[in-house]
Protein backbone atom coordinates (compact mmCIF):
# COMPACT_ATOMS: atom_id res chain seq x y z
CA UNK A 1 0.00 0.00 0.00
CA UNK A 2 2.91 2.36 0.62
CA UNK A 3 3.56 2.72 -3.08
CA UNK A 4 3.17 5.28 -5.79
CA UNK A 5 -0.34 6.16 -4.60
CA UNK A 6 0.80 8.30 -1.68
CA UNK A 7 3.10 10.24 -4.01
CA UNK A 8 0.64 10.63 -6.90
CA UNK A 9 -3.00 10.35 -5.77
CA UNK A 10 -3.24 13.55 -3.71
CA UNK A 11 -2.97 15.66 -6.88
CA UNK A 12 -6.11 14.39 -8.66
CA UNK A 13 -7.91 14.11 -5.31
CA UNK A 14 -7.22 17.79 -4.60
CA UNK A 15 -8.48 18.69 -8.07
CA UNK A 16 -11.75 16.87 -7.36
CA UNK A 17 -12.44 18.07 -3.81
CA UNK A 18 -9.91 20.70 -2.71
CA UNK A 19 -9.32 20.45 1.03
CA UNK A 20 -12.29 18.09 1.09
CA UNK A 21 -9.86 15.37 0.06
CA UNK A 22 -9.37 14.88 3.81
CA UNK A 23 -13.02 13.81 4.05
CA UNK A 24 -12.51 11.71 0.93
CA UNK A 25 -9.52 10.07 2.58
CA UNK A 26 -11.63 9.19 5.62
CA UNK A 27 -14.37 7.72 3.42
CA UNK A 28 -11.83 5.72 1.43
CA UNK A 29 -10.31 4.43 4.66
CA UNK A 30 -13.68 3.29 6.05
CA UNK A 31 -14.59 1.48 2.85
CA UNK A 32 -11.10 -0.01 2.66
CA UNK A 33 -11.54 -1.32 6.21
CA UNK A 34 -14.85 -2.94 5.30
CA UNK A 35 -13.21 -4.50 2.26
CA UNK A 36 -10.23 -5.60 4.33
CA UNK A 37 -12.39 -7.45 6.85
CA UNK A 38 -14.26 -9.17 4.02
CA UNK A 39 -10.99 -10.20 2.35
CA UNK A 40 -9.48 -11.41 5.62
CA UNK A 41 -12.56 -13.42 6.57
CA UNK A 42 -12.76 -15.03 3.15
CA UNK A 43 -9.01 -15.70 2.96
CA UNK A 44 -9.12 -17.58 6.27
CA UNK A 45 -11.82 -19.88 4.89
CA UNK A 46 -10.28 -20.22 1.42
CA UNK A 47 -6.47 -20.04 1.79
CA UNK A 48 -5.63 -20.44 -1.88
CA UNK A 49 -4.20 -18.26 -4.65
CA UNK A 50 -6.68 -16.07 -6.49
CA UNK A 51 -8.30 -13.85 -3.84
CA UNK A 52 -11.85 -12.71 -4.62
CA UNK A 53 -11.83 -14.59 -7.92
CA UNK A 54 -11.84 -17.78 -5.84
CA UNK A 55 -14.19 -16.41 -3.18
CA UNK A 56 -16.71 -15.23 -5.77
CA UNK A 57 -16.70 -18.62 -7.50
CA UNK A 58 -17.08 -20.51 -4.22
CA UNK A 59 -19.69 -18.27 -2.61
CA UNK A 60 -21.65 -16.70 -5.51
CA UNK A 61 -20.93 -18.68 -8.67
CA UNK A 62 -18.50 -18.80 -11.60
CA UNK A 63 -19.69 -15.62 -13.32
CA UNK A 64 -19.24 -13.54 -10.16
CA UNK A 65 -15.82 -15.03 -9.66
CA UNK A 66 -14.81 -14.26 -13.22
CA UNK A 67 -16.06 -10.67 -12.90
CA UNK A 68 -13.98 -10.17 -9.76
CA UNK A 69 -10.91 -11.78 -11.29
CA UNK A 70 -11.27 -9.79 -14.50
CA UNK A 71 -11.63 -6.56 -12.53
CA UNK A 72 -8.53 -7.35 -10.50
CA UNK A 73 -6.35 -8.39 -13.43
CA UNK A 74 -7.40 -5.52 -15.71
CA UNK A 75 -7.43 -2.85 -13.00
CA UNK A 76 -4.17 -3.93 -11.44
CA UNK A 77 -2.47 -4.24 -14.80
CA UNK A 78 -3.29 -0.55 -15.22
CA UNK A 79 -1.89 0.01 -11.73
CA UNK A 80 1.36 -1.66 -12.78
CA UNK A 81 1.67 0.85 -15.60
CA UNK A 82 0.94 3.69 -13.17
CA UNK A 83 3.58 2.48 -10.73
CA UNK A 84 6.18 2.05 -13.46
CA UNK A 85 5.48 5.52 -14.87
CA UNK A 86 5.61 7.09 -11.41
CA UNK A 87 8.96 5.43 -10.77
CA UNK A 88 10.40 6.73 -14.03
CA UNK A 89 8.93 10.23 -13.66
CA UNK A 90 10.55 10.71 -10.26
CA UNK A 91 13.77 8.86 -11.03
CA UNK A 92 14.54 10.46 -14.42
CA UNK A 93 13.74 14.18 -14.83
CA UNK A 94 14.63 13.86 -18.51
CA UNK A 95 12.47 13.61 -21.66
CA UNK A 96 9.29 11.54 -21.76
CA UNK A 97 10.69 8.91 -24.13
CA UNK A 98 13.59 8.27 -21.77
CA UNK A 99 11.23 7.95 -18.80
CA UNK A 100 9.15 5.37 -20.65
CA UNK A 101 12.22 3.30 -21.49
CA UNK A 102 13.34 3.39 -17.85
CA UNK A 103 9.83 2.36 -16.79
CA UNK A 104 9.94 -0.67 -19.07
CA UNK A 105 13.36 -1.63 -17.71
CA UNK A 106 11.92 -1.45 -14.17
CA UNK A 107 9.02 -3.71 -15.12
CA UNK A 108 11.29 -6.32 -16.67
CA UNK A 109 13.76 -6.25 -13.78
CA UNK A 110 11.09 -6.76 -11.11
CA UNK A 111 9.43 -9.49 -13.14
CA UNK A 112 12.78 -11.28 -13.23
CA UNK A 113 13.03 -10.94 -9.44
CA UNK A 114 9.51 -12.33 -8.92
CA UNK A 115 10.50 -15.23 -11.16
CA UNK A 116 12.95 -16.37 -8.48
CA UNK A 117 10.22 -16.93 -5.88
CA UNK A 118 8.23 -15.19 -3.15
CA UNK A 119 11.00 -15.24 -0.53
CA UNK A 120 13.13 -13.01 -2.75
CA UNK A 121 10.12 -10.74 -3.22
CA UNK A 122 9.57 -10.39 0.54
CA UNK A 123 13.23 -9.63 1.23
CA UNK A 124 13.32 -6.75 -1.25
CA UNK A 125 9.92 -5.48 -0.10
CA UNK A 126 11.26 -5.04 3.45
CA UNK A 127 14.04 -2.82 2.10
CA UNK A 128 11.76 -0.79 -0.17
CA UNK A 129 9.14 -0.15 2.53
CA UNK A 130 11.83 1.02 4.98
CA UNK A 131 13.23 3.48 2.45
CA UNK A 132 9.72 4.72 1.62
CA UNK A 133 8.96 5.39 5.28
CA UNK A 134 12.21 7.33 5.60
CA UNK A 135 11.28 9.45 2.60
CA UNK A 136 7.75 10.16 3.90
CA UNK A 137 9.17 11.08 7.30
CA UNK A 138 11.52 13.52 5.58
CA UNK A 139 8.54 15.06 3.77
CA UNK A 140 6.55 15.63 6.97
CA UNK A 141 9.55 16.90 8.97
CA UNK A 142 10.66 19.15 6.12
CA UNK A 143 7.21 20.71 5.88
CA UNK A 144 7.09 21.17 9.65
CA UNK A 145 10.44 22.98 9.87
CA UNK A 146 10.54 24.68 6.47
CA UNK A 147 8.56 27.69 7.63
CA UNK A 148 6.21 27.85 4.66
CA UNK A 149 3.34 25.76 5.96
CA UNK A 150 0.26 27.79 6.95
CA UNK A 151 -3.08 26.83 8.44
CA UNK A 152 -4.70 29.28 5.98
CA UNK A 153 -3.87 26.89 3.15
CA UNK A 154 -6.57 24.55 4.43
CA UNK A 155 -9.14 27.28 3.82
CA UNK A 156 -11.20 26.76 6.97
CA UNK A 157 -14.14 24.46 7.61
CA UNK A 158 -16.15 25.77 4.66
CA UNK A 159 -13.38 24.82 2.24
CA UNK A 160 -13.83 21.14 3.14
CA UNK A 161 -17.08 21.17 1.20
CA UNK A 162 -15.95 23.35 -1.70
CA UNK A 163 -15.90 20.40 -4.08
CA UNK A 164 -19.42 19.34 -3.13
CA UNK A 165 -20.55 15.84 -2.26
CA UNK A 166 -19.74 14.54 -5.73
CA UNK A 167 -16.20 15.93 -5.60
CA UNK A 168 -15.58 14.47 -2.15
CA UNK A 169 -16.81 11.04 -3.23
CA UNK A 170 -14.73 11.24 -6.39
CA UNK A 171 -11.66 12.07 -4.33
CA UNK A 172 -12.43 9.05 -2.14
CA UNK A 173 -12.57 6.83 -5.21
CA UNK A 174 -9.26 8.20 -6.49
CA UNK A 175 -7.59 7.90 -3.09
CA UNK A 176 -8.83 4.32 -2.83
CA UNK A 177 -6.22 3.63 -5.51
CA UNK A 178 -3.58 4.17 -2.82
CA UNK A 179 -5.16 1.78 -0.29
CA UNK A 180 -5.84 -1.32 -2.32
CA UNK A 181 -2.54 -3.13 -1.75
CA UNK A 182 -3.89 -5.35 1.01
CA UNK A 183 -5.48 -7.58 -1.64
CA UNK A 184 -2.05 -9.03 -2.34
CA UNK A 185 -2.00 -10.66 1.10
CA UNK A 186 -5.15 -12.61 0.30
CA UNK A 187 -4.23 -13.46 -3.31
CA UNK A 188 -1.05 -15.21 -2.12
CA UNK A 189 -2.83 -17.50 0.34
CA UNK A 190 -1.05 -20.67 -0.84
CA UNK A 191 2.35 -19.20 0.04
CA UNK A 192 1.52 -17.92 3.55
CA UNK A 193 2.40 -19.93 6.64
CA UNK A 194 -0.66 -20.65 8.83
CA UNK A 195 -2.99 -18.55 6.60
CA UNK A 196 -6.09 -19.00 8.80
CA UNK A 197 -4.33 -17.10 11.59
CA UNK A 198 -1.87 -14.89 9.72
CA UNK A 199 -4.05 -13.33 7.01
CA UNK A 200 -6.94 -12.09 9.23
CA UNK A 201 -4.39 -10.37 11.48
CA UNK A 202 -2.12 -9.02 8.76
CA UNK A 203 -4.71 -7.24 6.61
CA UNK A 204 -6.36 -4.97 9.26
CA UNK A 205 -3.00 -4.20 10.93
CA UNK A 206 -1.42 -3.19 7.62
CA UNK A 207 -4.43 -1.03 6.73
CA UNK A 208 -4.45 0.75 10.11
CA UNK A 209 -0.76 1.65 9.82
CA UNK A 210 -1.20 3.02 6.31
CA UNK A 211 -4.29 5.09 7.17
CA UNK A 212 -2.37 6.94 9.88
CA UNK A 213 0.57 7.57 7.55
CA UNK A 214 -1.64 8.85 4.72
CA UNK A 215 -3.57 11.17 7.02
CA UNK A 216 -0.40 12.74 8.41
CA UNK A 217 1.08 13.17 4.92
CA UNK A 218 -2.16 14.60 3.49
CA UNK A 219 -2.53 17.22 6.22
CA UNK A 220 1.14 18.20 5.91
CA UNK A 221 0.90 18.56 2.12
CA UNK A 222 -2.24 20.72 2.35
CA UNK A 223 -0.69 22.95 5.01
CA UNK A 224 2.37 23.45 2.83
CA UNK A 225 0.96 23.91 -0.66
CA UNK A 226 -2.80 24.21 -0.39
CA UNK A 227 -5.25 22.26 -2.56
CA UNK A 228 -4.94 24.41 -5.69
CA UNK A 229 -1.20 23.98 -5.95
CA UNK A 230 -1.42 20.26 -5.26
CA UNK A 231 -4.13 19.88 -7.91
CA UNK A 232 -1.90 21.22 -10.68
CA UNK A 233 1.19 19.19 -9.80
CA UNK A 234 2.12 15.76 -11.17
CA UNK A 235 4.44 15.36 -8.16
CA UNK A 236 2.31 16.76 -5.30
CA UNK A 237 4.58 15.81 -2.39
CA UNK A 238 7.64 17.27 -4.08
CA UNK A 239 5.61 20.43 -4.70
CA UNK A 240 4.53 20.50 -1.05
CA UNK A 241 8.12 20.29 0.19
CA UNK A 242 9.15 23.04 -2.22
CA UNK A 243 6.24 25.25 -1.14
CA UNK A 244 7.10 24.70 2.54
CA UNK A 245 10.53 26.25 2.03
CA UNK A 246 12.56 23.03 2.06
CA UNK A 247 13.63 22.58 -1.59
CA UNK A 248 16.70 20.68 -0.46
CA UNK A 249 14.42 17.74 0.37
CA UNK A 250 12.98 17.49 -3.14
CA UNK A 251 15.64 14.92 -4.18
CA UNK A 252 14.72 12.86 -1.11
CA UNK A 253 11.06 12.94 -2.13
CA UNK A 254 11.95 11.95 -5.68
CA UNK A 255 14.05 9.05 -4.44
CA UNK A 256 11.31 7.97 -2.02
CA UNK A 257 8.66 8.06 -4.74
CA UNK A 258 10.85 6.01 -7.06
CA UNK A 259 11.53 3.42 -4.36
CA UNK A 260 7.88 3.28 -3.27
CA UNK A 261 6.76 2.77 -6.85
CA UNK A 262 9.17 -0.12 -7.26
CA UNK A 263 7.88 -1.70 -4.05
CA UNK A 264 4.26 -1.43 -5.15
CA UNK A 265 5.07 -2.73 -8.63
CA UNK A 266 6.90 -5.70 -7.12
CA UNK A 267 3.86 -6.67 -5.05
CA UNK A 268 1.46 -6.07 -7.95
CA UNK A 269 3.32 -8.40 -10.27
CA UNK A 270 3.18 -11.13 -7.62
CA UNK A 271 -0.54 -10.63 -6.90
CA UNK A 272 -1.71 -10.40 -10.52
CA UNK A 273 0.35 -13.43 -11.48
CA UNK A 274 -1.36 -15.55 -8.84
CA UNK A 275 -4.87 -14.36 -9.70
CA UNK A 276 -4.15 -15.11 -13.36
CA UNK A 277 -2.91 -18.54 -12.27
CA UNK A 278 -6.16 -19.26 -10.43
CA UNK A 279 -8.29 -18.07 -13.38
CA UNK A 280 -6.25 -20.14 -15.85
CA UNK A 281 -6.67 -23.25 -13.69
CA UNK A 282 -10.44 -22.86 -14.15
CA UNK A 283 -10.03 -22.08 -17.87
CA UNK A 284 -11.29 -18.51 -17.43
CA UNK A 285 -7.97 -17.39 -18.93
CA UNK A 286 -5.70 -19.30 -21.35
CA UNK A 287 -4.45 -22.46 -19.67
CA UNK A 288 -0.89 -21.55 -20.68
CA UNK A 289 -0.99 -19.04 -17.81
CA UNK A 290 -1.51 -21.84 -15.26
CA UNK A 291 2.06 -23.09 -15.52
CA UNK A 292 4.06 -23.09 -12.27
CA UNK A 293 7.85 -23.12 -12.38
CA UNK A 294 9.12 -26.53 -11.18
CA UNK A 295 11.93 -25.00 -9.10
CA UNK A 296 10.79 -21.54 -7.98
CA UNK A 297 7.07 -22.44 -7.63
CA UNK A 298 5.84 -19.20 -9.21
CA UNK A 299 3.33 -18.70 -12.08
CA UNK A 300 6.13 -17.79 -14.48
CA UNK A 301 4.03 -17.75 -17.67
CA UNK A 302 1.45 -15.42 -16.11
CA UNK A 303 4.13 -13.03 -14.85
CA UNK A 304 5.96 -13.02 -18.20
CA UNK A 305 2.72 -12.25 -20.06
CA UNK A 306 1.93 -9.50 -17.57
CA UNK A 307 5.35 -7.93 -18.12
CA UNK A 308 4.73 -7.73 -21.86
CA UNK A 309 1.28 -6.11 -21.49
CA UNK A 310 2.45 -3.61 -18.86
CA UNK A 311 5.42 -2.65 -21.00
CA UNK A 312 3.04 -1.87 -23.87
CA UNK A 313 0.83 0.25 -21.58
CA UNK A 314 3.87 2.12 -20.26
CA UNK A 315 4.85 3.04 -23.81
CA UNK A 316 1.35 4.20 -24.82
CA UNK A 317 -0.46 5.73 -21.80
CA UNK A 318 0.02 8.47 -19.20
CA UNK A 319 0.00 8.31 -15.40
CA UNK A 320 -3.19 10.16 -14.49
CA UNK A 321 -5.41 8.35 -17.01
CA UNK A 322 -4.79 4.94 -15.41
CA UNK A 323 -5.47 5.88 -11.76
CA UNK A 324 -9.23 6.24 -12.18
CA UNK A 325 -9.48 3.17 -14.41
CA UNK A 326 -7.54 1.12 -11.88
CA UNK A 327 -9.87 2.28 -9.10
CA UNK A 328 -12.89 1.22 -11.18
CA UNK A 329 -11.66 -2.35 -11.59
CA UNK A 330 -10.53 -2.72 -7.99
CA UNK A 331 -13.75 -1.31 -6.51
CA UNK A 332 -15.78 -3.84 -8.51
CA UNK A 333 -13.44 -6.54 -7.22
CA UNK A 334 -14.01 -5.54 -3.60
CA UNK A 335 -17.74 -5.10 -4.09
CA UNK A 336 -17.89 -8.79 -5.00
CA UNK A 337 -15.65 -9.61 -2.02
CA UNK A 338 -18.17 -7.98 0.32
CA UNK A 339 -21.07 -9.78 -1.36
CA UNK A 340 -19.19 -13.07 -0.99
CA UNK A 341 -18.49 -12.44 2.70
CA UNK A 342 -22.19 -11.86 3.30
CA UNK A 343 -22.91 -15.49 2.35
CA UNK A 344 -20.48 -17.03 4.84
CA UNK A 345 -21.98 -19.14 7.65
CA UNK A 346 -21.64 -18.06 11.30
CA UNK A 347 -18.77 -20.49 11.89
CA UNK A 348 -16.60 -18.60 9.38
CA UNK A 349 -17.68 -15.11 10.44
CA UNK A 350 -15.13 -12.91 12.23
CA UNK A 351 -16.74 -9.47 11.72
CA UNK A 352 -20.38 -8.22 11.68
CA UNK A 353 -22.34 -8.56 8.44
CA UNK A 354 -23.10 -4.83 8.58
CA UNK A 355 -19.49 -4.09 7.65
CA UNK A 356 -19.84 -6.08 4.44
CA UNK A 357 -23.14 -4.37 3.57
CA UNK A 358 -21.48 -0.98 4.08
CA UNK A 359 -18.47 -2.09 2.05
CA UNK A 360 -20.62 -3.23 -0.87
CA UNK A 361 -22.66 -0.02 -0.94
CA UNK A 362 -19.53 2.09 -0.55
CA UNK A 363 -17.79 0.39 -3.48
CA UNK A 364 -20.85 0.91 -5.69
CA UNK A 365 -21.08 4.61 -4.80
CA UNK A 366 -17.38 5.28 -5.37
CA UNK A 367 -17.45 3.49 -8.73
CA UNK A 368 -20.36 5.69 -9.86
CA UNK A 369 -18.62 8.93 -8.84
CA UNK A 370 -15.25 8.29 -10.53
CA UNK A 371 -14.34 10.56 -13.49
CA UNK A 372 -16.60 9.89 -16.48
CA UNK A 373 -13.75 8.69 -18.70
CA UNK A 374 -12.75 6.12 -16.08
CA UNK A 375 -16.34 4.87 -15.74
CA UNK A 376 -16.86 4.56 -19.50
CA UNK A 377 -13.50 2.82 -20.02
CA UNK A 378 -14.19 0.49 -17.13
CA UNK A 379 -17.63 -0.47 -18.44
CA UNK A 380 -16.19 -1.18 -21.89
CA UNK A 381 -13.43 -3.40 -20.47
CA UNK A 382 -15.89 -5.37 -18.33
CA UNK A 383 -18.24 -5.75 -21.29
CA UNK A 384 -15.39 -7.11 -23.40
CA UNK A 385 -14.31 -9.55 -20.68
CA UNK A 386 -17.79 -10.87 -19.93
CA UNK A 387 -18.72 -11.13 -23.62
CA UNK A 388 -15.48 -12.96 -24.34
CA UNK A 389 -16.16 -15.48 -21.58
CA UNK A 390 -19.71 -16.04 -22.85
CA UNK A 391 -18.46 -16.70 -26.40
CA UNK A 392 -15.77 -19.11 -25.17
CA UNK A 393 -18.25 -21.03 -23.01
CA UNK A 394 -20.70 -21.19 -25.90
CA UNK A 395 -18.03 -22.58 -28.23
CA UNK A 396 -16.90 -25.03 -25.56
CA UNK A 397 -20.46 -26.28 -25.02
CA UNK A 398 -20.96 -26.74 -28.77
CA UNK A 399 -17.72 -28.71 -28.98
CA UNK A 400 -18.78 -30.98 -26.11
CA UNK A 401 -22.19 -31.50 -27.74
CA UNK A 402 -20.61 -32.56 -31.02
CA UNK A 403 -18.25 -34.99 -29.23
CA UNK A 404 -21.14 -36.60 -27.38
Amino acid sequence: MLGAGVFAAFGPAAKAAGSGLLIGLAIAAVIAYCNATASAQLAAAHPTSGGTYVYGRERLGPWWGFTAGWGFVVGKTASCAAMALTFATYAIPGPSWMQRIVAVVGVLALTALNYRGVTKTVALTHILVTLTLIALSAVVIGIAVGGGARIDNLGGVDALGSGGLYGILQSAGLLFFAFAGYARIATMGEEVRDPQRTIPKAIPIALAIVVVIYLVVAVAALLAAGPDRLATSTAPLAEAVRAAGAPGLVPVVRAGAAVASLGALLALIAGIGRTSLAMARNRDLPTWLAAVHPRYRVPHHAEAGLAVIVSILVLTTDLRSVIGFSSFGVLVYYGIANASALTQPPGQRRWPRALHVLGFIGCAVLVATLPLVSVVTGLIMFALGLTGRWLILRRRNRSNTHKS
